[in-house]
């Protein structure tokens, strides 16, 4: 049965039938890499979101699966080495969402790095996130660094430190781990919110759920329940009555989207903002765009509700023509944007920026668990905290020990390419099969590079449904995309494509206001 939105009642239904293992609440990364964990080590594990998959933060993130440069100075050093190594494992499971890109420190007089200061905390960042040799920091000078970068302020630099990240597809890599569960017999619905829990002796046993595309109400039964809802949490834990002790600081960041002839940079740049607020901005080169961000200011409304205002626009702006004097960016050249949450663990006393990243688990005498906070690149490393609970819990009610966690092997769905090392190779061999098809040769190129190993799949519906496709009046590229997000990976409606499946809507506006789709 395909992961698709016409099998999606079906789904549910079989989930409604049965007392899974393990339910999941929220579609977020977290949540996927829980379902993962635990399906790949033989439990049945089931999933529900309320709105679509990765439709929260885990869409609106920076984009970086990346070891956290600027938890060094906060001496989060087990956190450094920890997400370093993680990034690496992300890179050889899903090369196809997972691209190695230079980033460039640039350092000036009287700001946060100075050369020693970056010469060293990178080296250390090489150590810790056990960076391969030929992607190790290298250290320019003025000249070279204005070389490289013309268009950065002259005034005060002092040179740079180049190092590697590693760029994402925050909401693709969500859904490539959902699928790869759902391969292996997991059960994942999109837009079943959780209404209430279901008690049996004080402790949850389950949840009465509602499908919000048929109105429909159903009851899901499970031995273990997992909230990890991100911003939601709480809410979650409130229902339980178990929201004591600890809770959630929601801070808010927010991107803009530049094109890059207004905006063209070589690298990626990592830099002080000029507010002397100790904040530090990304601005990242993807394709045709640049995307610049992200403030980090506290959020006290409705997650359902964040978005950008206009001071976090003109933070941004002001951030940019700061470093970027020449251009003289204008609040009319941003094309798109996107705002998001971090569900951050409160500690007293501290900033939006000072707030330790970490994640941490939280187990209600109800038997409800939940995780909270954390990062994007430390996904299955929360999952594995997650699911170690669980599996105590099975070995002290069933007598019965679960494998470890092996998911640091598991090849994500799209990610059969050989690795890495194999990726471009692999890219190669696949053009002629979208070139036979009707796709030009940069076309076939982008959807490998996009989908990995599913191109395939993609390149097969252009084939079968050629004619059919041909009457959308979409480009070929979109029209068949369209069909393998709804066929395959539980697309509903047209954001579901345009935002998350694809990311047109923010990096390829102008394609997205010349096409139509009817929900």
């Amino acid at each position: 049965m395909n992961f698709s939105y016409q099998n999606r009642p079906k789904i549910l239904e079989s989930m409604e039938k049965m007392e899974l293992d393990v339910l999941v609440i929220g579609g977020g990364i977290t949540g996927a890499g829980i379902l993962l964990d635990g399906q790949s080590r033989g439990l049945q594990m089931g999933l529900i979101e309320m709105d679509d998959f990765a439709s929260g933060t885990s869409s609106r993130s920076t984009k970086l699966i990346h070891g956290g440069l600027r938890y060094l100075k906060q001496f989060e050093i087990k956190l450094v080495a920890e997400v370093g190594k993680e990034r690496a494992i992300v890179y050889e499971n899903a090369p196809h969402v997972t691209t190695p890109v230079k980033m460039m420190l640039p350092f000036y007089k009287g700001g946060t790095f100075g050369r020693l200061t970056t010469s060293l905390g990178l080296k250390v960042y090489d150590y810790l996130a056990q960076v391969k040799r030929v992607e190790r920091r290298k250290m320019l000078s003025k000249k070279e660094t204005v070389t490289r970068e013309p268009l950065l302020k002259q005034d005060g630099l002092r040179g740079s430190g180049v190092y590697v990240e590693y760029r994402t597809d925050d909401a693709r890599l969500t859904l490539e781990i959902i699928k790869k569960a759902y391969e292996l017999g997991a059960k994942a619905v999109n837009y079943v919110e959780a209404k209430h829990f279901i008690y049996k002796d004080k402790k949850v046993v389950g949840v009465k759920v509602e499908d919000l595309l048929s109105g429909q109400s159903k009851t899901i039964y499970a031995k273990h329940i997992v909230n990890a809802t991100g911003p939601w949490a709480d809410h979650l834990r409130e229902q339980d009555r178990s929201k004591e002790g600890k809770y959630l600081h929601l801070t808010k960041g927010v991107h803009i989207v530049i094109d890059q002839k207004k905006f063209p940079i070589n690298d990626a740049i990592y830099f002080d903002t000029p507010f002397n607020d100790g904040r530090m901005i990304f601005a990242i080169p993807r394709g045709q765009k640049t995307y610049i961000g992200t403030t980090d200011t506290d959020y006290f409304g409705d997650p359902k509700e964040v978005k950008m205002t206009m001071s976090d626009l003109t933070y941004l702006i002001r951030a940019i023509n700061g470093l970027f004097p020449k251009q003289k960016l204008k609040e009319e050249d941003i094309e798109s944007s996107w705002a998001g949450l971090r569900p951050l663990i409160h500690e007293q006393g501290k900033g939006p920026s000072d707030i330790s990243r970490k994640d941490e688990l939280f187990l209600a005498k109800s038997g409800l668990i939940t995780i909270a906070g954390g990062k994007l690149t430390g996904y299955r490393k929360m999952a594995e905290k997650t699911m170690s609970v669980i599996a105590a819990r099975i070995q002290e009610s069933e007598s019965r020990q679960l494998p470890n966690s092996e998911t640091n092997k598991v090849i994500l769905s799209g990610g059969e390419v050989g690795g890495s090392a194999q990726f471009e190779q692999f890219i190669e061999n696949k053009i002629p099969f979208g070139k036979e098809v009707g796709f030009s040769e940069e076309e076939a190129r982008q959807i490998i590079k996009k989908y990995g190993s599913n191109c395939q799949l993609i390149f097969e519906l252009a084939k079968e449904h050629f004619w059919e496709l041909e009457r959308t009046g979409l480009p070929l590229v979109v029209s068949s995309t369209l069909l393998y997000s709804l066929e395959h990976e539980m697309a509903v409606c047209p954001a579901d494509y345009y935002v998350r499946r694809s990311s047109l809507l923010l990096f390829d506006i102008g394609l997205v206001k010349k096409q139509k789709i009817e929900r």
